[in-house]
């Protein structure tokens, strides 16, 4: 089963990456991504806060040390669901290998299904959105879709180390799948 949880309302959603301080810092100051952060590269976002955890680990990776909630705005969210392609491929949801790379090098957005985690990091039974962001979408991401940025490290860092972390979680929900996108599912 693939599964988007995220914290979300009738505007905006919210998407988790992870960073240095030094990219992490200006860009949390700003509201928005500014330099070091890099435009020219695929940038990937995480709808949910466990499967960062995961990625990350709980921001103890070298390189990405202070978690970013990022709210964007749904409007954003979903063109980018539809306009993504899988980033690998998958008999079904494709008609042949050799149209998916030609979608795959076209498209601005990369999507990525991964196994879910629970608090312990474990994987759960079903899969859970990540989005790699590139190309011409980046711009959109960076000076369009964003209304916020804010470092949940703290958070991050205390429910880790507590017993009943599970109350300090943030409140995730089914994301609804616009109908442009069921195409990432297919197969």
């Amino acid at each position: 089963m693939h599964e988007i949880r995220a914290v979300y309302d009738d505007e905006t959603i919210t998407v988790y990456q992870a960073y240095s301080p030094a990219i992490a810092e200006p860009a949390v100051r700003a509201g928005r991504f500014v330099p070091p952060f890099k435009r020219d590269r695929m940038t990937w976002v995480k709808p949910s806060f466990l499967w960062m955890m995961y990625r990350c680990g709980w921001a103890l990776k070298e390189g990405q040390e202070r978690v970013l909630a990022v709210s964007i705005t749904r409007e954003g969210f979903d063109w980018a669901l539809a306009n993504a392609v899988l980033s690998h491929y998958k008999r079904g949801a494709h008609p042949d290998r050799a149209t998916w790379q030609r979608e795959l090098k076209r498209a601005p957005i990369r999507v990525q299904w991964d196994p879910e985690r629970d608090l312990n990091l474990r994987e759960l039974p079903y899969r859970s959105l990540q989005l790699g962001i590139g190309g011409v979408a980046v711009p959109r991401y960076v000076d369009e879709w964003i209304t916020g940025i804010s470092d949940p490290t703290g958070l991050v860092r205390e429910i880790h180390g507590r017993a009943d972390r599970a109350s300090l979680l943030p409140v995730e929900r089914p994301y609804p799948m616009p109908s442009e996108a069921l195409h990432l599912v297919a197969g």
